[in-house]
């Protein structure tokens, strides 16, 4: 079974990104780049803001992540990022770099499909 770690920018959590839900949705719809597990179990185990600007404390919290759900026997398997990063954060090559270079598992780009195209209009 596969066990996701969703990865999300500290800023747009807290102050945009209701309750997470659209990656929460996502998840439980198979949608998106969470398609690749319709034929597979798979569990949302977290999801884990950045630490805030410039993601510098990512690592750092996937450490703290691991060390809090290894007694769990609860580590996740795959680690996906979200559109907060994706579309827009100064930081994120050098955040998926370190991520990548430090988690030892996949790290997929992408969660969600439900980005509008425009703001206003159709």
């Amino acid at each position: 079974m596969e066990k996701v770690l969703i990865v999300g920018c500290k800023r747009a959590m807290n102050d945009i990104c209701i309750a997470c839900s659209r990656c929460s949705v996502g998840f439980n719809r198979k949608d998106g780049e969470f398609a690749r597990y319709q034929e597979n179990e798979a569990e949302l185990i977290g999801i884990l803001n950045c630490g805030d600007c410039p993601g510098g404390a990512v690592v750092s919290r996937l450490i703290q992540l691991k060390l809090w759900n290894a007694p769990l026997d609860e580590l996740p398997t795959k680690i996906h990022i979200a559109p907060c990063i994706l579309s827009g954060c100064p930081y994120k090559d050098q955040m998926l770099e370190s991520i990548r270079n430090k988690a030892g598992i996949e790290v997929i780009e992408g969660t969600h499909p439900y980005k509008p195209a425009v703001v206003f209009g159709e």
